[in-house]
């Protein structure tokens, strides 16, 4: 075989693998989407907008600070904060409708999440683990929402009047995407599958 050969072999080869790769991206997150349990999570924004996709809003949880007395392994923290930055969360439906933290582990949790709870898995920022006073700050990759152009102000300014809530679909292995952005009880904008 020439050089000339196994070079566009090689490029075909590379080209399938990053195919291969993007393709499995597309589909986890849909598998997520589609399959994940659905829970509704009270928001409050930060920022509308980014100059290479458009707008957004930034939004945080309640879910996004966990006080240190709720994380189980407490006592290994320290331990495990200088290896490990992740984080599970298990979540239960509160009487309002939402669904609120109710028990954490920087571990895997010691027991399965019961018919009416959540495990969400999250990450610790490293500048969190520094300076921790009393509460553990945790990102789950669902703190930002795309808006059509031009939608991103206005609902950032309305989100300090009015209620606003994500939807968001957990994997069984914890993983989180974010379904649809709610104004009240009224759908605002879905997330597509695909």
């Amino acid at each position: 075989m020439t050089s000339g050969r196994k070079l566009i072999f090689a490029s075909i080869a590379l080209a399938l693998v990053q195919i291969i790769f993007l393709g499995w991206m597309i589909v986890d997150r849909a598998a997520v989407l589609r399959d994940g349990r659905e829970v509704l999570l009270k928001v409050e924004p930060v920022d509308p907008r980014d100059l290479l996709r458009g707008d957004y809003v930034i939004l945080s949880y309640g879910i996004s600070r966990i006080p240190l007395s709720m994380v189980a392994d407490i006592d290994e923290l320290d331990e495990e904060l200088a290896t490990r930055t992740t984080i599970v969360v298990r979540l239960r439906k509160a009487q309002d409708g939402y669904w609120e933290a109710v028990n954490a582990w920087v571990r895997p949790p010691p027991t399965p999440a019961g018919a009416d709870e959540v495990d969400i898995e999250g990450q610790i920022p490293a500048l969190n683990r520094v300076h921790m006073q009393g509460e553990v700050r945790v990102t789950y990759g669902i703190e930002r929402f795309y808006l059509p152009e031009g939608e991103g102000r206005a609902i950032e300014r309305d989100m300090g009047s009015r209620p606003f809530a994500v939807r968001v679909a957990v994997s069984n292995a914890g993983k989180s995407q974010v379904k649809a952005l709610m104004d009240g009880e009224q759908l605002l904008f879905q997330e597509p599958l695909y």
